[in-house]
């Protein structure tokens, strides 16, 4: 606008223009205050939306879900093939300990229920005896401990353990000897005789405290294992015959009544090694533990001392202990040559070469062999298609048949 046509203008002239853009900004502010307050609303609407909503897995504003333990990340004992808390136990020293099962008052043992591994076979008579494989060991009491065999050491042998026993049959100690192994013999810096008269001489223990200072005294700080082929906890959940029963009904019609996949179920195993009850086992399953509760033939539950604790001194287990039923997750028969020994006394079982084996778990039976091939290697446990079987993870219980004996299920 120039000068003059400002000059011409007159007093209400003004006015009325300055009305007017008064007017025209007005409802400029207006519209935006409107739009303003739709957008917030809008945006006030899709934020709570987003919060309220379900969460989906799926959408990209869903809180991430935090990360589960995976079977990869898991560290599993060479040993029992369990979980382990700490990945550190994983090769943790390990001992073998000979461990009687007279009725001499060996009975009821102390800790054994914390073995890993046992291994059970005639030492003399008819009278069994275990060796007993423990790893990171929690026991304050553990035993008694008894005298070695050549055939325990032999299946001791993979374990890469400390051999603990109180003497031995010659050739047993010979081969200690010879063959570079862990040794801890009677000794009273990491044992102590119990003073109860009636186990007579079936009173000589140990502690776990004893058997790891042991191996921190002589630098045994860890045990390679050469373990069992092991399913996964998971892998043998799947495995116990009331999954295989609730699979085959969703998959199998009635009319069918195809039990295959099943394979031969098991309430009950007996184990005769040929001489007195006293020593003949029999198990129970239990579907809800997933264990097998071990017995005698005599009726009797094979009961031991559990001893929590590791280190409340030199006691007696009934002083300390509460007993408790031995029940493995995993029962092994292995058929064996046996025969007597040199002295006609003492028994000469063949450790090293093969034969027929029941393995069983998870409420089933698999018959097949068993195979060593040398002193150093592990068992393994083939099936009659020809794989090795995998074992499930916990306590296995490995008794060592005679081809004079029998196994009833």
């Amino acid at each position: 606008m120039d000068e003059k046509t400002t000059m011409n203008l007159t007093s209400e002239d003004l006015v009325l223009d300055k009305s007017s853009a008064k007017r025209k900004w007005r409802k400029k502010d207006l519209v935006f205050l409107i739009c303003g307050i739709v957008g917030l609303i809008g945006g006030i609407g899709c934020l709570l939306g987003n919060f309220l909503k379900p969460v989906d897995e799926k959408s990209e504003l869903a809180f991430p879900a935090i990360p589960s333990k995976t079977p990869k990340d898991e560290a599993y004992s060479n040993l029992t093939g369990e979980v382990l808390s700490d990945s550190a136990f994983k090769d943790a020293p390990v001992f073998c300990i000979q461990t009687p099962n007279g009725t001499d008052g060996a009975r009821p043992q102390a800790g054994l229920n914390e073995a890993g591994v046992i291994f059970e076979a005639i030492a003399e008579a008819g009278i069994t005896r275990f060796a007993a494989i423990y790893q990171n060991p929690t026991s304050a009491v553990i035993g008694p401990i008894r005298s070695l065999r050549l055939y325990y050491l032999q299946w001791d042998t993979p374990f890469d353990c400390t051999i603990v026993h109180a003497g031995g049959a010659d050739d047993a100690l010979a081969a200690v000897a010879s063959g570079g192994y862990k040794d801890l013999t009677e000794n009273y810096s990491y044992m102590y005789r119990g003073t109860y008269g009636s186990r007579l001489w079936n009173n000589l223990f140990t502690t776990a405290s004893y058997l790891k200072k042991f191996s921190a005294d002589r630098g045994y700080n860890k045990s390679e294992i050469k373990g069992f082929k092991r399913m996964t906890p998971a892998e043998s959940e799947k495995k116990r015959v009331d999954s295989l029963v609730v699979r085959k009904l969703d998959i199998v019609k009635p009319a069918d009544g195809d039990t295959s996949e099943l394979g031969v179920t098991v309430d009950s195993v007996g184990i005769r090694f040929g001489g007195s009850a006293n020593f003949n086992v029999k198990y129970a399953y239990d579907k809800d533990s997933n264990t097998y509760k071990r017995s005698y033939e005599n009726g009797l539950a094979h009961d031991v001392y559990q001893c929590p604790g590791e280190d409340l001194g030199e006691k007696n287990p009934e002083d300390a202990c509460k007993l408790t039923q031995m029940a493995p997750s995993v029962v092994i028969a292995m058929v064996v040559k046996e025969s007597k020994a040199r002295d006609n006394y003492h028994e000469d079982i063949t450790a090293v070469g093969s034969g027929e084996a029941y393995i069983f778990q998870n409420g089933t039976v698999e018959k097949g062999k068993w195979e060593k091939s040398t002193v150093s290697d592990q068992i393994k446990f083939i099936g009659e298609s020809g794989e090795e079987i995998a074992l499930a993870p916990g306590q296995t219980f490995i008794s060592a048949v005679p081809n004079y004996g029998s196994v009833d299920y």
